[in-house]
């Protein structure tokens, strides 16, 4: 059973007071029992402002970014959703819980089969994990919102034009110790805009384009 204590207050101490205020983000948090999703050997940290750590030196997203960006996708139920990076699954449960249909993909085999064991112990029945490297995805499929749960030390369009006009895409860009979330909407067929949002630092995202090193 959810702690509902610890979970409201990790709502009102860390995510409401980072600005996430919409309601209907703020009830996804409460409907999906994080505790669920995390190790058991680091359930203790289920609720805390920490990166819980998964297998493969991967982490949880803190829980004020995962409000913020479910906030910034401004989900209404009926969207077809593009995740990368599914992790033990939590931000996968919130994303199903607030749109249509979910599709995750996760690089490791062991954390997706986590994943697909969590959720379906929940029971989330709308959200599909499938064990692929995103950076080489061909598939021509759009989405009306794309979450990507790791950073891109280098930004990669490839990811935008996956959106259906007027889609939202979530992304952190940069390299530590500085990285910036934002917002990306499609316009049109060729014009994307971009909204800086905040500050913060994640894991980047296996095999993710990076700036040429040189030797001298």
């Amino acid at each position: 059973m959810q702690n509902t204590a610890a979970s409201e207050q990790m709502i009102e101490q860390q995510v409401r007071a980072w600005e996430v205020l919409d309601p209907r983000v703020l009830e996804l948090l409460r409907r999906v029992p994080r505790e669920r999703f995390v190790p058991s050997s680091h359930r203790f940290l289920a609720f805390a402002d920490v990166a819980v750590p998964l297998p493969h030196g991967q982490h949880m997203l803190h829980p004020n970014v995962a409000g913020r960006a479910l906030q910034a996708l401004e989900l209404t139920g009926a969207e077809r959703v593009l995740e990368i990076g599914t992790g033990s699954g939590f931000l996968t449960a919130c994303l199903a819980a607030g749109a249509n249909q979910v599709r995750s993909l996760e690089l490791f085999e062991e954390l997706a089969d986590m994943a697909r064991t969590n959720l379906a112990a929940v029971g989330i029945r709308n959200a599909e994990v499938v064990t692929a490297d995103a950076t080489r995805s061909t598939s021509e499929l759009r989405y009306h919102a794309i979450a990507i749960t790791a950073s891109l030390p280098l930004y990669d369009p490839q990811f935008e034009r996956q959106l259906e006009i007027g889609g939202r895409l979530f992304v952190v860009v940069g390299e530590a110790p500085v990285m910036e979330a934002r917002l990306v909407r499609r316009r049109s067929e060729d014009v994307w805009v971009t909204e800086s949002l905040f500050e913060t630092v994640l894991d980047p995202l296996i095999n993710a384009r990076r700036r040429e090193s040189f030797a001298f």
